[in-house]
């Protein structure tokens, strides 16, 4: 009887995610959604587990809400794996971190294949080791034709520093009399960032329950919806991503006018 009323509850459970997932499907999907991936630590404490067992909790769901998102129709998915603060970090975690993209790739790059999924990173890969480099770049090959959901990795990025280096970039390029000073606008700008193939998020996600930014697209989220949750990563599952894409089909979006904007 006990087992019945499990099987009863799980196939309800069920249910409630088909129909809610449907029902979001009948309206604008985010074109862009980026999440910073917080609270792994914290997960891995509560349990007096290493640090570095809440990074490879972490690396499942990676997998989980990269499917969910594909199924969505969503078209860009960002993660913020590793920024250029995180060096800080105790050694051992930063060498256990930068093994992380060689075993996830590693393991579901068939399958990303599979799901016409395109890997794609942004952030100062001269920096990374060359086994973390190398797996990247091998993925981002191997799904260079596919046209389906980008899953862009910012692995190593600081948003400051990306926008510094495209000021630099933009006052060369007007040394050198290749842009003219009084062609410099938004759209130009955007083009010396990290992110110039990439529409702006539409939505981004942080979990575990803080509040900040911590240096991530700083220019590309000026008018994008933010959802903050906090659950920590490692329990985040697929309810709760489309929890985060109903609040944002709740907003009105209006860019700095008056009428609501949809995505089209």
């Amino acid at each position: 009887m006990l087992n019945k009323m499990k099987l009863w509850k799980s196939q309800k459970k069920d249910i409630a995610f088909d129909d809610r997932f449907q029902e979001v499907l009948q309206h604008s999907i985010p074109h862009h959604i980026a999440i910073i991936m917080d609270g792994n630590g914290r997960w891995a404490k509560k349990r007096a587990l290493p640090r570095v067992a809440g990074h490879h909790e972490g690396m499942k769901v990676v997998r989980k809400i990269t499917r969910l998102a594909n199924k969505l129709g969503v078209k860009t998915l960002t993660l913020y794996a590793f920024s250029t603060e995180n060096w800080k970090r105790p050694k051992m975690e930063v060498d256990y971190l930068m093994k992380l993209p060689e075993e996830f790739l590693g393991k579901f790059l068939p399958e990303l294949i599979e799901e016409n999924v395109r890997v794609t990173m942004m952030g100062y890969d001269k920096n990374l080791p060359d086994h973390t480099a190398g797996a990247v770049l091998n993925a981002m090959d191997a799904t260079k034709d596919n046209d389906g959901l980008v899953l862009n990795f910012a692995l190593n990025y600081g948003s400051r520093a990306e926008i510094l280096d495209a000021v630099k970039n933009v006052l060369k390029d007007v040394n050198n009399g290749i842009i003219d000073e009084g062609q410099i606008d938004e759209e130009t700008f955007s083009n010396y960032l990290m992110t110039k193939e990439l529409p702006d998020p539409d939505l981004l996600i942080r979990t575990s329950g803080e509040i900040r930014l911590s240096n991530f697209m700083l220019w590309q989220l000026a008018y994008t919806e933010f959802w903050f949750t906090p659950v920590l990563w490692p329990d985040f599952e697929e309810k709760h991503l489309i929890e985060a894409i109903e609040a944002f089909q709740g907003r009105s979006r209006r860019f700095g006018g008056l009428q609501s904007e949809e995505l089209k």
